[in-house]
């Protein structure tokens, strides 16, 4: 039972919103890639534990508090003889461990971070975590390489590394059980859940200003910026996606509010940010349809109930 679902994280989200209306620097764009597939990657994961019928509680995505210091889990799987923490890997190509440390194999050879690091420290935490809670029960963690193009060379076996043609053995696994969860468990995974932090503090954006930014409405399916209007609807003049007027004006609002949080959601301004894509007066009865408005009339703005 899946208790806590994956979300597109807030750092990424900005990230691609800025790749559609900035030039980003050359390491923002590597940051970009890395953020992106790493997300694929653990989506994937994602899609194969879903397949899981046993009996188990799945939560994903999760950031906790443990004396002042906050650990990262990817997935949390909870049967009812263990836990296990997942982190998952979306590496691709050839690679070499040696001296418990991880390195690119096609030339030139880099030093990447090792996994199991992290890993390490996430269950150290975790197991404190346990204690303050009042739990006693056995923690697995592994690193899960979920890229079929993956190869890693000179692993130890002692180490807790699950490779892409393991994965799904590893998930089947779970139904040889005989036990079945109980209020504990489920006790247990809502409080986790109930602890899990929502924004990143390890997370540091970008610089940007509203005023640096292309202007406009992208196409929610090819990224091209602008559109043809006919009735209640809008095409795109590249892909020609049909999209009403109103879901493509709201999907608007939503991408300003990700970039700029602090700022407040007025007509004037949901317009300048379309570009004039739309007239105020289609904006406004919009806004006022879907969100709640604040302020007096002269300085009225809105916010998503």
């Amino acid at each position: 039972m899946l208790i806590k679902a994956r979300t597109i994280p807030r750092e990424l989200q900005i990230y691609q919103l800025l790749n559609a209306r900035t030039k980003l620097l050359e390491n923002e764009r590597k940051h970009l890639y890395t953020i992106q597939k790493g997300y694929e990657g653990e989506v994937l994961f994602d899609s194969m534990a879903s397949s899981i019928q046993a009996d188990c509680l799945i939560l994903n995505d999760l950031l906790l508090p443990q004396n002042k210091n906050t650990f990262q889990i990817d997935s949390l799987i909870i049967i009812p003889e263990k836990i296990f923490l997942i982190e998952v890997k979306n590496f691709e190509g050839d690679y070499f461990y040696e001296h418990d440390r991880l390195y690119t194999r096609i030339p030139p050879q880099s030093e990447v971070t090792n996994p199991l690091i992290q890993l390490n420290r996430s269950e150290s935490l975790f197991r404190q975590l346990m204690q303050k809670l009042g739990y006693n029960m056995s923690i697995q963690s592994i690193v899960v390489f979920v890229n079929p193009e993956f190869t890693l060379y000179q692993a130890p076996i002692n180490k807790t590394f699950l490779y892409p043609g393991q994965i799904n053995r590893f998930l089947q696994s779970f139904h040889s059980t005989s036990s079945r969860l109980g209020n504990t468990h489920k006790t247990l995974a809502n409080q986790l859940k109930s602890l899990h932090i929502q924004d990143s503090p390890f997370y540091l954006p970008p610089s940007y200003q509203f005023e640096e930014l292309r202007k406009g409405i992208s196409c929610s399916n090819c990224g091209a910026f602008g559109a043809s209007t006919k009735g209640a609807y809008c095409f795109c003049v590249v892909c020609e996606k049909k999209e009403a007027i109103e879901n493509r004006i709201l999907r608007s609002v939503n991408e300003f509010t990700i970039l700029f949080p602090g700022m407040k959601i007025t007509t004037s301004r949901v317009y300048d940010w379309s570009n004039g894509e739309f007239g105020k007066r289609v904006i406004r009865r919009v806004l006022q349809k879907y969100l709640g408005a604040k302020g007096d009339r002269k300085w009225s703005y809105y916010e998503f109930l």
